[in-house]
């Protein structure tokens, strides 16, 4: 019969006291790793359609977010809210439900004017400043860099009052625009001026393909400022069934969110996150009450979350 001896070698024993020591070693860089990335939600405001602010803002809490993002006619009328309801007003409001004003985004006035809206901003505490750029469309390679590049040099006034009120203007790549491709996006980061010019990423303008959505996060890196949770989907230009049209939204389309995630993390985003889509026709909620709205919302944020 053989017996085993439980005896090890000095030899032995010291290799294990060197692993031993290599592992506490690493272990404040493996956890550091693992650290899960908090996502800095923000609601939409046109999420909710021409809905009163009064009744939008308690639900911004709800969906794990601490700010709002307030959107002109047609897509909500938010903005439109503010003017009525008056700065003092507004503000005690946002108060009254501890949420900040976070993004006034302004397609209407485009960016070469949002100069006051920047003024508005400033007082009201908000930091960004969602829209459009501006310029030929249909451009590749030289030409688009340098149509870019003219886009940023037209821009340096605004910047100027960007840095002065500590605004961010973050640039949409909406569709038939200049700033429309991945490398339009690429040329704006690497030719700005300043930090004060970011851009807003809505992977549901951009070709739905996962790895090249994913490169351009890490190529962009901090020079996002607001990243639309948001897919392609079936679209939202003509109306479909609800369940159709609600394909926009992360985990209900076939876009899987997972690459992106992970992008962000190894990014380490700080931007808005904003979980999003349009209804058909716009200006309506998403779904035909404040609760639903809000609970997809969070049905959304439940997705990302388990991929985080």
């Amino acid at each position: 019969m053989t017996t085993h001896s439980n005896a090890i070698t000095r030899r032995q024993f010291n290799s294990l006291l060197g692993l031993s020591a290599a592992g506490l070693a690493c272990a404040p860089l493996a956890s550091a790793a693992e650290k899960t990335l908090k996502l800095r939600y923000i609601v939409g405001s046109s999420m909710y359609g021409y809905t009163k602010l009064a009744e939008i803002l308690p639900e911004v809490r709800k969906t794990g977010a601490t700010a709002i993002d307030i959107w002109p006619k047609r897509h909500g009328d938010q903005r439109e809210q503010l003017d009525k309801l008056g700065e003092e007003k507004f503000v005690e409001l946002l108060k009254q439900n501890d949420v900040t004003l976070g993004c006034i985004t302004q397609y209407p006035l485009g960016p070469f004017g949002l100069q006051d809206e920047m003024r508005l901003a400033a007082r009201l505490g908000c930091p960004t400043m969602v829209t459009g750029g501006s310029g030929p469309k249909d451009l590749k390679g030289s030409e688009l860099k340098a149509a870019v590049g003219a886009f940023v040099e037209k821009m340096k006034p605004h910047l100027a009052v960007a840095e002065e009120t500590g605004v961010t203007i973050a640039i949409e790549n909406h569709a038939n625009n200049l700033i429309d491709s991945p490398d339009s996006l690429k040329w704006l980061i690497e030719l700005r001026p300043s930090k004060h010019l970011a851009v807003a990423l809505a992977p549901y303008h951009l070709p739905q393909d996962e790895k090249l959505l994913a490169d351009l996060i890490r190529t962009l890196g901090n020079g996002i400022a607001m990243f639309y949770a948001w897919e392609h989907g079936m679209g939202c230009m003509t109306k479909l069934p609800k369940e159709q049209e609600l394909m926009q939204m992360p985990g209900r389309g076939p876009l899987d969110f997972a690459p992106l995630m992970a992008a962000l993390k190894s990014i380490n985003y700080q931007g808005w996150t904003e979980i999003f889509m349009h209804p058909v026709p716009r200006g309506i909620p998403i779904l035909e009450t404040t609760t639903e709205v809000t609970a997809e919302i969070n049905r959304a944020r439940d997705y990302l979350a388990k991929l985080l």
